[in-house]
């Protein structure tokens, strides 16, 4: 009886040192989530003149932003030229920028990289250095310390992007910049094929995910499910990721089920003329119409697309469950008064905040 007394006593007592161990690892673990996972907030700045309205600095300064992605100009391929050239480059119209630190963005098209060959990658990146160099020092910017290349790489692209990207690192770091590389989704669940970036760091764009071209995508922009099956191995990327999210949207032009384009800066307000049927987020023209210098065909079907509030807060959830990097740089794309319109200032600071 004794024995048996003491067994079941022991019995108790390790069923309770049990639960407590697991509540105290939980505890701990939680704890230790919220104090290490620090956001600092960013914005993507798009556009190829540099000139923050009113509106936007107020944004920019409620929500506590002070770091800015600006696009500094494109590289493209010049078919004429045989070479590849800058497009778009920017002009700064306001000095609005020292309040901020600023971290130039290159993108190079992908058919850029596919037609370079190895000879031209050093070209390229003394261009492209020399470039940034210039546009930094004639604009009198705050001191900057990382740029960030941004490209689309695929699988056949990747040797020569990656030694363009190694170039660009050695003339970066001879001159104490750091150098970030956009991450796409795909980039990350066929590591084996287009393999890691030769940068300090990258971030990870998590949006357009969606097929584009497919006439049956929902939202091509963002989708939570689709986010899912990209980030199951996110945890052991090798580099420390920042993260991009969206805000913007967009009409996706279909001209009998084949895709035609993209349509942007159309207001909401257009879908309620007559020459328009409303099927879902699908619409239909009824008419030929030339609208806003759009050459809009009988039986076109638009599919609108958008960053929901809901979609991007489930996305930064389920972001926030499998990101490594403790202080990671959130951005959002991009700055512009109209978008920022969409969201409330409570909303700006929630999606931020999903990712804690």
């Amino acid at each position: 009886m004794f024995l048996k007394k003491a067994a079941n006593k022991y019995k108790h007592n390790h069923s309770i040192l049990c639960i407590t161990l697991l509540l105290s690892i939980a505890f701990f673990a939680c704890n230790e989530k919220r104090e290490e996972r620090k956001i600092e907030r960013s914005f993507y700045y798009w556009k190829s003149v540099f000139k923050i309205s009113d509106f936007e600095k107020q944004q920019l300064d409620s929500l506590k932003v002070k770091t800015l992605y600006i696009k500094f100009f494109d590289v493209d391929w010049d078919e004429a030229a045989s070479q590849p050239l800058p497009k778009a480059v920017i002009k700064f119209a306001d000095s609005s920028f020292k309040k901020y630190n600023i971290i130039p963005t290159i993108f190079i098209t992908n058919e850029c990289i596919q037609k370079i060959d190895s000879a031209q990658v050093q070209i390229l990146a003394d261009n492209i250095y020399a470039l940034t160099r210039s546009l930094i020092n004639n604009n009198n910017l705050n001191p900057v310390t990382e740029i960030q290349i941004d490209c689309d790489w695929t699988a056949s692209t990747k040797d020569n992007y990656f030694l363009l990207l190694k170039k660009i690192k050695s003339q970066l770091h001879n001159a104490a910049f750091t150098i970030s590389a956009t991450i796409r989704l795909h980039q990350i669940k066929y590591i084996g094929k287009t393999g890691v970036p030769p940068v300090d760091k990258g971030l990870l764009m998590c949006y357009n995910m969606g097929n584009l071209k497919n006439p049956a995508t929902i939202n091509s922009i963002i989708e939570t499910e689709e986010l899912k099956k990209y980030i199951g191995t996110l945890s052991s990327y090798p580099l420390p990721l920042d993260v991009a999210l969206p805000l913007f949207g967009w009409k996706v032009l279909f001209r009998q089920n084949e895709y035609k384009g993209l349509i942007q800066n159309l207001p909401d307000a257009i879908f309620a003329n007559s020459f328009i049927k409303k099927d879902g987020e699908r619409y239909e023209v009824l008419k030929d119409t030339l609208l806003q210098g759009y050459d809009l065909k009988k039986g076109d079907m638009l599919r609108y697309e958008e960053s929901s509030y809901d979609e991007i807060i489930a996305a930064g959830t389920e972001l926030s469950k499998q990101l490594k990097n403790t202080q990671p740089r959130v951005s959002l794309y991009h700055l512009d008064s109209v978008l920022l319109n969409k969201y409330t200032l409570h909303e700006l600071e929630t999606i931020y905040n999903s990712l804690r």
